[in-house]
């Protein structure tokens, strides 16, 4: 590794070094690099775990646990300046030990890392952001022998690589990343490089059959749901236009959780929301432009009592400030996916959702002159 020199047209060759002897060690600096950074290893990874001892009857650790973005879960082992003989069979028992974890028990497990950190969160939460999911019920976690094995080190033996290389022959999906550290003067670099697989043949070496058996397994999960809700939609929908609701009258019933409807304001929405555990009627604020977002809510804020007081209930204002939207809701709790409750939810949803409309069409109104007195377009 070199350093650039403008000034003199030259390059100055870093000075590779040896963890050990610059005082670093595994578990205080290469795993908290890598659990403060999981990205370094050139995807996006949600680590779960630290220091993993969850196993039946043994005392063993296992370095880092994480989920990738398929869900799989992906078992991190580091080590040092050599990786020693065992780091292969090392890596196959923790995924063959956390192969049977459940998505109930993969939450749990991140809910303990998470609670050990100065700001604690919610696992089911950060899992579907992360996944990019609406509903942790939709989410296959762990599924079947997708485990996954990446191994870090300065050095790899060459019966390392080569029980590595067969491992992904047989379509266990299996990385090796050298870890070198360089030094100029007092200034410490690390470079971390992936050469097992090489990474433009990764998705080939790793075996496209086991990739849509694990895909076709997680999409039968979510058809499953989405076609039970588009059933609802249309149930929903004909109710709609029996009790004269206009505003989803060109709308069609589809299969994900929500139904969009106008306010006469553009990429703000009256959304209908049906989900396993509860319903929701809302005022959705998603316009391109972020601070559009917060000023039609802040305006609306500004009418928060005769708002609720047309509505009937207490609302849920949510200005949302470290995201573009902004939401305005009315939910109930109800046991979504069991069809005895449809009428039920149904119903509510028709009589919630037009009392929203009534409340908020005037003041609705009254932000669209504002925002455009202000020379912005709705």
């Amino acid at each position: 590794m070199f350093r650039i020199d403008r000034a003199s047209n030259r390059i100055h060759r870093l000075e590779q070094k040896r963890f050990a002897d610059l005082g670093l060690r595994e578990r205080d600096h290469l795993q908290e690099w890598l659990a403060n950074m999981p990205d370094a290893l050139g995807e996006e990874l949600l680590i779960i775990q630290k220091e993993f001892d969850g196993f039946d009857d043994t005392r063993e650790r296992l370095d880092l646990l994480a989920l990738d973005k398929e869900g799989r879960l992906v078992v991190i082992e580091n080590k040092l300046d050599d990786t020693g003989r065992n780091v292969v069979w090392q890596a196959i028992k923790y995924a063959a030990y956390v192969s049977s974890l459940t998505r109930a028990q993969i939450v749990d497990i991140y809910q303990a890392y998470l609670d050990r950190q100065p700001e604690p969160g919610n696992a089911a939460t950060l899992i579907c952001e992360f996944l990019e999911a609406d509903d942790l019920e939709e989410l296959v976690l762990n599924p079947g022998n997708s485990q996954r094995v990446v191994m870090i080190a300065a050095n790899f033996r060459k019966e390392v690589t080569a029980t590595a290389l067969w491992l992904l022959h047989h379509g266990i999906a299996t990385q090796c990343f050298r870890a070198t550290p360089y030094a100029m003067g007092d200034n410490l670099f690390l470079d971390l490089q992936q050469f097992i697989p090489v990474p433009d043949a990764e998705e080939y070496m790793i075996g496209i059959a086991s990739k849509e058996a694990e895909e076709k397994t997680a999409e039968g999960a979510k058809n499953s749901r989405q076609d039970l809700r588009r059933e609802f939609w249309e149930k929903t929908l004909t109710a709609m236009r029996e009790a004269g609701v206009t505003i989803y009258q060109n709308v069609n019933p589809g299969r994900d959780q929500w139904l969009t409807g106008s306010t006469g304001i553009s990429n703000c929405t009256f959304n209908l929301i049906f989900g396993k555990a509860e319903a929701r009627v809302e005022v959705y604020m998603s316009r391109p432009n972020g601070s559009e977002n917060k000023a039609i809510f802040d305006a609306l804020m500004a009418q928060r009592e005769a708002i609720e007081a047309d509505f009937g209930a207490p609302l849920v204002w949510q200005r949302l400030d470290d995201a573009k939207s902004c939401r305005i809701k009315y939910a109930k709790p109800f046991d979504g996916y069991n069809r005895a409750n449809w009428d039920e939810i149904t119903a509510w949803l028709v009589t919630n959702i037009q009392k929203l409309d009534h409340a908020f069409r005037g003041p609705l109104h009254e932000v669209r002159h504002v925002v455009r007195a202000a020379g912005e377009t709705l």
